[in-house]
This record gives structure tokens, C-alpha cells and sequence, in this order.
């Protein structure tokens, strides 16, 4: 098993950094290029998620880690803001919670698209852990 975490603030432009991460992490297995572009999307919309919804604006953390058993890739993304008050509601297609900001409500169901399979935990004030999964071709 190999694995790795990083620790950084909750600003858009680390987003990008929290995508080449994961995919520079990945780099070993010589993953095809449309499965490191799907896990990179995938990293992309779940920070996002974290820095527009859980902080909304406020300073913070996000946790990314990766692990990897044979060919499966597992990755977390924590944040430790406000949470999600409905997880179900939160994953239906086109729904947000910010339709001010012209948010598109696909974060949830792009993770899926691009994943295996998508875990969200949450807990309101506390934050919420994304957990995806993939296994390599």
C-alpha cells in the first residue's frame, strides 16, 4: 500500500494544486490518460465543494489524501466547516444551496460520473469528509 496527505488552505487556487497532487502521486501505476483526467476532475469539484460550501468564504483547511492498494485509488477530502445539513438533497442533480452564485449543482454527480463510487459523511458545524473511489484498468 502507498499513500500520502497533504494539508492546505481553502482557496480557489490551490484547487488546481490539490489536481496536479493527486495525479503526480498517481504518476507510478502509468494510469491512462482519460482515468487520471476523470480523477482530476473528480479532486477538482470536491475541493471546490469544500472552499464554496463548506467555508463560504471564510478561512480554513482541507485535508486531500490518496491511497493506493494494487490498482484501487482511494481519495479523501475534508473540510472543517460548516457541514451539510441534508447529504440526499445535496446530491440530487442541479441542486445548491448558493443559486446566487450561479452554481450549477453537478459537483456530486460529476464526482460520480468520473468515480467507481462516492461516500459523503458530514455533520453540521463540524464538516464534511468526500471519500471516492477508483480501480485502475
Amino acid at each position: 500500500m502507498n499513500k500520502m496527505k497533504i494539508t492546505f488552505d481553502a482557496l480557489s487556487e490551490n484547487e488546481s494544486f490539490a489536481r496536479l497532487a493527486v495525479s503526480g502521486f498517481l504518476l507510478y501505476l502509468d494510469p491512462g490518460l482519460s482515468e487520471i483526467e476523470d480523477i482530476k476532475m473528480a479532486v477538482s469539484e470536491a475541493v471546490t465543494n469544500s472552499i464554496i460550501h463548506g467555508y463560504d468564504g471564510e478561512d480554513g483547511i482541507i485535508e486531500l489524501s490518496c491511497q493506493v492498494k494494487e490498482r484501487s485509488v482511494t481519495i479523501v477530502i475534508e473540510d472543517f466547516g460548516k457541514g451539510i445539513e441534508d447529504i440526499e438533497k445535496a446530491r440530487e442533480p442541479m441542486y445548491t444551496s448558493k443559486p446566487q452564485c450561479e452554481r450549477s449543482g453537478l459537483g456530486f454527480s460529476v464526482m460520480e460520473s468520473f468515480m467507481d463510487k462516492v461516500e459523503v459523511e458530514s455533520h453540521v458545524g463540524e464538516g464534511t469528509r468526500v471519500t471516492m473511489y477508483k480501480d485502475l484498468v
